[in-house]
């Protein structure tokens, strides 16, 4: 590669390769290119004046310029990826680039020359107009075209310059939404398991995920991801499968039973037989079915370029009118000059910005402005249960004591004494509960055995204590249980899940631990219909009444129980099937496919990897952020048809005064022209999204 060093010190280069010597799309793929060397440590290419910037490590200098010196310019990829600050400063200079184009031409170059250069970006915009026309589409080049030929053929050069500014300032704005939305988007989807350790013989070796073959042993250990779809062929573990079920307690799985990649062992040591490779688990075809939804979903236009496109016949019609009836060009001009797209476009574009600008200041992140636009359309919610509407962390419910010896403070003590050891969900809820009681629990206990998916056993004052599952407590080890207890234990809901405590062979106490909705969730389904919504629906893949009890409690309209992931899919069609628009608020992988489908998506910010990449909203994690975005959708379309009423109504009084001689052809423009901006201004406003009661 040619190029002329012009910086060279403290492990900084900068070179230049001359003006045009790459373009914009072709510098991220310089800069992705330099960065994939291990001694480069950044990388800045600047299409603007064709520099490239590189800071190194220290003693690389000599590296760095080998591979500067064999770069091929010709050869490189132009890249579409980038950062928001390379984007934000794109957006900044080619605004300022316009400015000072404007200006230049305007006050300070010769009025040959000025003529000259207006006729050259003239030309641009005509030959865009003619291309369109070919394709036989009357549409919003076409009007731009027309209306800067007419000031053209009329020698009006500095009116039909300022038609190209407005419009040139117009598509920087269009093609900075754009590209914001392909930024957030374009990330991969993909479980984080590089390498796994595969057992042969009973030797472990570690090699790469990509090497693994169908039948490989591969052993996964507490703490660990299931990186497989397989079946255990030995060992014991709990398997926590809330980002694939949404089940957030873990679940005891032994040989014989199957697992699924993106699962995690939470506690245990299992050797699994590979059923299915990689790229055919079941992750992967969930991931297969987002992909083909978010196919669908690129074809949607923006309102604005609509409404623009369908008011451009109208335009030639009250052109070709006035020229009919006044038998004169310049008014008939009017028609075309004083337009209504250029306002529409550049509006629109500057309030979706201030409205993505609005949502990231409260935390949320927003992959593109045509799904606030459907949000203020959305007339159904649907939200998986676990971890959206309950916070997938188990607390302890109740205490159950059952014997006269013990109270509940001191049935909590020891079982926090034991549980503490283990980092099992529902132990951290007993554990948990204890500190919020204040109890004090020393280990005062022997060793501990614990037995993987089933409890804990340990010895206490010379007594056997043993805390886990009901088959482990009452068959396994044959504790004794009373008539009263068993009763009890007969009423215990389904909808909780139950630690049981035995010490010295005898039940003497049962937790009780559930996963809680949130606080806010009633509260939020409440503020939903006040914003629009008129049905809102949970999903789960918990039980009947597990379901029914969380339904009850936060007051949704509908509830589907013991759901799959493809059900999940096919409720969300089916939906939008029967004429709703629907917004779908999931966090698991399991609700990554109705994600996709849906018309507009909602994930929390601490669910699964998968469901906040397909989503086209991510919250901090707060649901009451749920009601804030659907307002600010709601205020973002209010602004739009405001503006698009102001802009109609102001350009057809000028374009009213241009046909009636009130006002000269060049005054109708300026007038335009100022209006525009005045919107536009107006359109940078914070939105009012304040809840209607």
């Amino acid at each position: 590669m040619k190029y002329e060093l012009k910086y060279d010190r403290n492990n900084r280069i900068r070179v230049r390769c001359g003006m045009g010597a790459f373009s914009f799309e072709k510098a991220r793929g310089i800069e992705a290119l330099l960065l994939d060397d291990e001694h480069i440590l950044n990388a800045t290419a600047a299409d603007a004046n064709g520099s490239i910037t590189l800071e190194y490590e220290s003693g690389a200098r000599d590296r760095v310029i080998e591979t500067l010196d064999n770069l091929d310019l010709s050869e490189i990829k132009p890249a579409t990826e980038l950062s928001m600050k390379v984007l934000d400063n794109k957006v900044f200079f080619d605004i300022i680039k316009q400015a000072v184009l404007r200006g230049v031409s305007k006050y300070i170059l010769p009025t040959p020359i000025s003529t000259i250069y207006t006729l050259y970006k003239a030309w641009q915009f005509i030959k865009e107009g003619l291309k369109e026309l070919r394709q036989l589409r009357l549409n919003v080049a076409v009007l731009d075209a027309a209306a800067v030929s007419s000031a053209i053929l009329m020698r009006q050069f500095s009116t039909a310059s300022s038609i190209m500014y407005m419009l040139s300032i117009s598509e920087i704005f269009e093609d900075y939404t754009k590209r914001k939305a392909k930024i957030t988007l374009a990330k991969s989807i993909a479980i984080n398991v590089d390498k796994v350790w595969v057992v042969n013989k009973d030797v472990e070796v570690e090699v790469p995920l990509s090497s693994v073959k169908k039948g490989d042993l591969i052993r996964v250990r507490t703490g660990c991801m299931v990186p497989v779809d397989g079946e255990i062929c030995s060992g014991l573990a709990d398997i926590n499968q809330s980002t694939l079920t949404g089940e957030p307690l873990a679940i005891p799985r032994e040989k014989g039973d199957t697992v699924f990649a993106g699962t995690t062992v939470e506690n245990g040591d299992i050797v699994i037989r590979t059923d299915k490779l990689p790229s055919d688990a079941r992750v992967s075809k969930i991931v297969d079915l987002i992909e083909n939804s978010n196919d669908l979903k690129a074809n949607i236009q923006t309102k604005a370029e609509h409404v623009a496109n369908k008011i451009v016949p109208f335009n030639f019609f009250g052109a070709g009118l006035v020229l009919l009836f006044t038998r004169n060009i310049t008014k008939a001009a009017a028609v075309l000059m004083v337009d209504y797209s250029c306002g529409l476009k550049i509006t629109t574009s500057i309030s979706v910005i201030s409205a993505m600008k609005q949502a990231t200041t409260e935390g949320m992140m927003v992959k593109g402005g045509k799904h606030l636009e459907t949000l203020s359309e959305v007339d159904t919610v649907v939200f998986d249960k676990t971890g959206t509407l309950t916070k997938a962390t188990p607390v302890l419910e109740r205490i159950i004591s059952l014997s006269d010896k013990y109270t509940e403070d001191e049935l909590l003590k020891v079982a926090a004494c034991i549980e503490e050891h283990f980092p099992h969900s529902v132990a951290r809820a007993i554990v948990k509960a204890a500190m919020d009681r204040r109890i004090e629990h020393r280990e005062e206990h022997t060793e501990v055995n614990y037995i993987v998916a089933h409890g804990i056993s340990t010895t206490l004052y010379g007594e056997k204590v043993v805390i886990g599952s009901k088959h482990f407590i009452l068959e396994d080890e044959q504790s004794d249980v009373s008539n009263e207890a068993r009763e009890i234990i007969a009423g215990i809901s389904t909808t909780n899940s139950a630690v049981y405590l035995a010490i010295g062979g005898k039940l003497v106490g049962i937790f009780l631990v559930e996963d809680p909705p949130r606080e806010e969730a009633r509260e939020v389904i409440e503020s939903l219909r006040k914003s629009g919504i008129k049905k809102v629906i949970m999903l789960t893949g918990d039980s009947e009444n597990a379901a029914k009890a969380v339904a009850e409690k936060i007051g949704v309209d509908e509830y589907r129980s013991q759901v799959l992931p493809d059900d999940k899919n096919r409720i969300i069609k089916e939906l939008q099937d029967a004429g709703s628009t629907v917004m779908m608020v999931g966090d698991g992988i399991n609700d990554s496919p109705a994600l996709a489908a849906a018309d507009v998506s909602v994930a929390m910010r601490d669910g699964s990897d998968i469901a906040r990449e397909v989503a086209d909203i991510t919250l901090p994690g707060d649901l009451y952020q749920l009601v804030t975005v659907k307002n600010i959708g709601n205020a973002l379309i209010k602004k739009i048809n405001k503006n698009h009423m102001a802009i109609i109504g102001c350009n057809s009084l000028f374009m009213l005064g241009g046909i009636t001689n009130v006002i000269g052809l060049n005054t109708a423009a300026f007038l335009h022209n100022a209006s525009t901006m005045a919107i536009s201004v107006d359109s940078m406003k914070q939105l009012d999204i304040k809840e209607k009661s």
